[in-house]
């Protein structure tokens, strides 16, 4: 009975969403410090790829949770990458990142990505693949969501 409810749980997560199965874009940005990174080198790893700004109350609530996720599926190599976009003058998101208490990597100046992958606002999280496909997209910062540990299931098979 659990194995069929843990199913039809993932059933609905890919119907309830609308970017089921589709491919990730590539983009290529800059970490604070100058260092390039793209979504090329994180080909045929399971991705958390969560676009924020340090001014978010909401992103500083869900950050928490992703990384707790991450924690629990650190077995199967799935990463956070973070990617900072609509920030403010002076904005040091790597810095903000570490003052949490968290070390995973945020490109910076994401604007033109955010607009690649549609993102209206923050926070916005794809849960993508081995396979570079989009399985699900998150535009909440509710930490009980229990779709967010359905994705995870679901990104790391």
């Amino acid at each position: 009975m659990k194995k069929f409810l843990i199913t039809f749980a993932l059933l609905i997560l890919s119907i309830s969403n609308v970017q089921a199965q589709s491919k990730a874009h590539d983009w290529q940005l800059k970490t604070q410090d100058g260092t390039t990174i793209s979504m090329g080198q994180y080909q045929g790893k399971p991705i958390i790829l969560h676009f924020w700004a340090t001014w978010c109350p909401y992103c500083k609530k869900l950050q928490p949770e992703l990384v707790r996720l991450q924690e629990k599926y650190q077995s199967t190599g799935v990463e956070i990458v973070s990617i900072s976009f609509n920030e403010d003058d002076g904005a040091m998101p790597q810095d903000e990142i570490k003052s949490r208490g968290y070390d995973f990597i945020t490109a910076v100046n994401g604007d033109s990505v955010a607009e690649l992958y549609g993102v209206r606002g923050t926070p916005t999280t794809f849960f993508i693949n081995k396979a570079g496909e989009i399985i699900f997209k998150s535009t909440s910062s509710d930490i009980t969501d229990p779709r967010l540990d359905l994705a995870l299931q679901a990104m790391t098979k």
